[in-house]
């Protein structure tokens, strides 16, 4: 009995860890666009100077991080709560409209980067694609925070 309580309570521990460690991951991989189409999102307003090198380089970046995202890894079930998130219950009751988002988005971003901006007006109107994106996710999928 002790040794099967031991076992249990080793599974419960390693789902645990298991949940943080999808919450962080999920964390860190939206901390790291936002900072990404913030800084794109800079020279659009003129807070930076728009630079065509940068630019792609931030396209790559965007694209590498879409490409890493997997909806069923870092949005595995039990991870609705727990720990500090604003994901809102309607990514696991609609988890194919939550990778069909993703996938749009994955999509608006490889355009971007196929043909990267080599002038403001085009970074505005890409980022305006990307972010729309970014928006309609979180207005669907994403608990407001406040």
């Amino acid at each position: 009995m002790r040794r099967f309580l031991v076992a249990v309570s080793i599974l419960a521990f390693a789902a645990s860890a298991a949940s943080a460690d999808a919450i962080s991951d999920r964390q860190a991989l939206m901390k790291e666009r936002g900072k990404i189409v913030g800084t794109l999102a800079k020279m659009t307003k003129g807070e930076l100077p728009f630079e065509a090198a940068e630019v792609k380089n931030a396209l790559q970046a965007l694209q590498a991080n879409a490409e890493r995202f997997d909806a069923d890894a870092l949005f595995p079930a039990g991870t609705e709560t727990g720990g500090e998130t604003t994901v809102s219950p309607k990514v696991w009751e609609d988890m194919t409209g939550f990778k069909a988002a993703e996938d749009k988005y994955l999509a608006n971003v490889k355009a971007a980067n196929a043909a990267p901006a080599d002038d403001l007006d085009t970074l505005k109107t890409q980022l305006g694609t990307v972010g729309g994106d970014c928006a309609a996710c979180h207005k669907a999928f994403r608990i407001k925070k406040g």
